[in-house]
């Protein structure tokens, strides 16, 4: 399965963010060397920022650019320079009365004409079905079939759909998974799961975004997606250097002036850290005890953290790794001077202090 990572378009839909040319070169290099497969630089009608980019990158990535379904904004996705134009509509009963004000009938010839349009340009066309997770399979099948493009996607656009939904729903369709892509919106928290359900099925790209930056709840998580996807139950293959994940979504966020709660998951700086006196303890024997995976496989890095929470398992284990006898007087002595310091110590310090000990 393909990842297109789209941090620099959707981040920048909440309200009151933008990122600068500078720093969507900088993030789009970054995920260029992770090995995502197409990165979305914005929406080139807004401005001339993607066209920018655009001039000073050189990507292995396909670079992608978000057009509606009007000339104009094709017309500027080509002049921008992006490989493939991201062409979009909504597509369901209640989106295309309410925000198209057309029927099905004209947003087909709509969406056709602009289409061959694009491909008039030569570049790759992408279509992407807004609300297509709440639009009719048999509507979507035969809109995909009318219409020239190398990739069809299905965005669950307000985020209500679940994995069963999402089973469901593709399951109905007669599209070849292998066209399709999807999209999904973390409103309800299953953003990548959703993701994950869909790449069982056999779809051909995801989208995707560090962090999950996105407008309003967000999107699918990257490194949730691919950490998943690696160590969890989930078949897809994907194509990013594992080695590089975690690294590379905090370059990316770094340069972007974005920050995540410390317990965020993977990226966090809570979330490989571990103070309880059971798990430290058992963890110096086999970190495997109580963590899911190697934080290392991803380029991240366990701490085990040691203070006032630190039991006697643990003390022992510090005494015997300090070479010293773990005698129960030690032992005490020990946890008196972990209950006295400022700050939790780090696994190599708290070695140090236990080679203190008389």
């Amino acid at each position: 399965m393909k990842l297109l990572d789209l941090t620099l378009r959707e981040g920048e839909q909440r309200p009151g963010v933008e990122y600068t040319v500078d720093q969507k070169v900088a993030a789009a290099r970054e995920l260029d060397a992770l090995g995502v497969d197409y990165v979305q630089l914005g929406f080139p009608v807004a401005d001339d920022r993607t066209r920018r980019v655009c001039e000073q990158v050189d990507l292995d990535a396909k670079t992608t650019g978000i057009a509606r379904a009007v000339p104009g904004d094709v017309d500027a996705a080509v002049d921008a320079g992006v490989d493939v134009v991201n062409l979009f509509a909504p597509t369901s009963d209640r989106q295309l009365e309410h925000v198209l004000g057309k029927s099905r009938e004209e947003l087909l010839d709509t969406v056709v004409t602009v289409a061959d349009r694009a491909r008039d340009h030569g570049v790759e066309v992408h279509f992407d079905a807004m609300d297509g997770f709440r639009t009719d399979p048999a509507q979507l099948d035969a809109l995909f079939d009318a219409v020239d493009a190398e990739l069809y996607t299905m965005a669950d656009t307000v985020g209500g759909r679940t994995p069963a939904g999402v089973v469901h729903h593709l399951d109905a369709m007669t599209t070849d998974p292998d066209r399709l892509g999807v999209h999904f919106h973390d409103d309800l928290g299953v953003a990548t799961a959703n993701t994950l359900a869909a790449a069982r099925l056999g779809v051909a790209r995801a989208d995707v975004s560090v962090a999950g930056l996105g407008e309003r709840a967000g999107n699918a998580v990257l490194e949730e997606v691919v950490a998943a996807a690696t160590v969890g139950d989930e078949p897809a293959s994907l194509h990013v250097d594992e080695t590089r994940l975690l690294p590379t979504a905090r370059a990316v966020l770094d340069e972007l002036d974005e920050d995540v709660e410390p317990a965020k998951a993977l990226l966090g700086d809570e979330v490989f850290a571990h103070e309880s006196g059971l798990h430290t303890a058992a963890m110096l024997d086999d970190p495997a005890t109580f963590e899911p995976f190697d934080p290392a496989r991803f380029g991240g890095q366990r701490r085990l953290l040691f203070g006032s929470a630190t039991g006697t398992g643990a003390a022992r284990r510090l005494l015997e790794r300090a070479g010293r006898e773990p005698t129960e007087a030690r032992v005490e002595r020990l946890l008196e001077r972990l209950d006295d310091v400022d700050e939790e110590l780090s696994l190599a310090e708290a070695v140090a202090l236990a080679g203190e000990v008389a």
